[in-house]
């Protein structure tokens, strides 16, 4: 047991470390995600505004940021290398799973996420990360889809390298532990009627933004997931990105939108959708 954490810290750091040395953390990143978001609008921009299912244009988005971080490469999303790539991604891990995938269910919140984007960003510039702190309601609604569409259900498994005493029940050392994220994200004491879609959740009376200990979609501890921090970048830069230059439209009214997810397999994912991406 103890051989199994020595070697999983030791792959751990050298995945942080190697992830820091292409870029993690850095500016460098930064620009390449808001590269990557421009070459996403474009993409979109050649939907002509009629309806289409954008899931495999915006899963290419993430993809490439790491092709590029790790080839120093971007591919054009028809590229057939790229193509197989993204095929043989799709095998093991279903596109819809991505959680930047989910902009249905903000469709009827875009304009106040609009209001927001224009306010602070304008019309001019491409988003960045220090807008985020001055945007309380769009950082809201990031973090209460990733709540309210809780992704990973059941954390990874685990197993305790001692026995421990957790709630009055001895857990014997080598005993095989499966957490509910879900659980957590939906905990009606921190957030009130959590089967309700509502930004509020992390938002104070003030209207500034609320952080909360039971937001937990990445895992949590000292194996919470290594790539949080860029994947945390790209929701946020690829959301104000496209909704700066588009107006979301659905198909049906925003009240019909069907937001049930469904579990397939590791993930929870969304209904097939299309929507029409609106120039502003």
């Amino acid at each position: 047991m103890f051989g199994l954490k020595s070697r999983w810290k030791e792959i751990r750091r050298f995945t942080l470390t190697t992830l820091r040395n292409l870029g993690m953390g850095k500016r460098n990143l930064e620009d390449r995600v808001q590269e990557e978001a421009q070459c996403l609008v474009e993409e979109l921009r050649k939907t002509n505004g009629s309806p289409c299912d954008p899931t495999f244009i915006l899963s290419c988005a993430p993809c490439n940021v790491i092709c590029f971080t790790v080839f120093q490469n971007r591919f054009d999303y028809k590229d057939q290398d790229f193509l197989n790539l993204m095929e043989k991604l799709n095998e093991n891990v279903k596109i819809l799973s991505s959680p930047w995938m989910q902009l249905t269910y903000i469709s009827e919140l875009s304009s106040k996420v609009q209001e927001e984007i224009h306010r602070v960003v304008g019309r001019n510039r491409s988003p960045c990360m220090q807008d985020r702190s001055h945007m309380p309601y769009t950082d809201a609604v990031i973090h209460e889809v990733q709540r309210f569409i809780s992704l990973i259900p059941i954390n990874v498994p685990h197993a305790v390298t001692c026995d421990i005493k957790f709630r009055n029940y001895i857990i014997p050392k080598g005993t095989t532990v499966i957490t509910s994220l879900t659980s957590v994200l939906n905990d009606s004491k921190e957030f009130p009627n959590p089967e309700i879609f509502d930004p509020g959740h992390f938002l104070d009376k003030n209207g500034s933004f609320k952080k909360s200990d039971y937001f937990m979609p990445f895992s949590t501890g000292k194996r919470i997931c290594a790539g949080e921090g860029l994947a945390r970048m790209e929701l946020f830069l690829f959301l104000t990105t496209i909704l700066q230059n588009f107006k979301l439209k659905p198909l049906v009214n925003t009240k019909d939108i069907d937001t049930t997810t469904m579990v397939n397999g590791f993930a929870s994912v969304p209904p097939q959708y299309q929507l029409c991406f609106i120039p502003v």
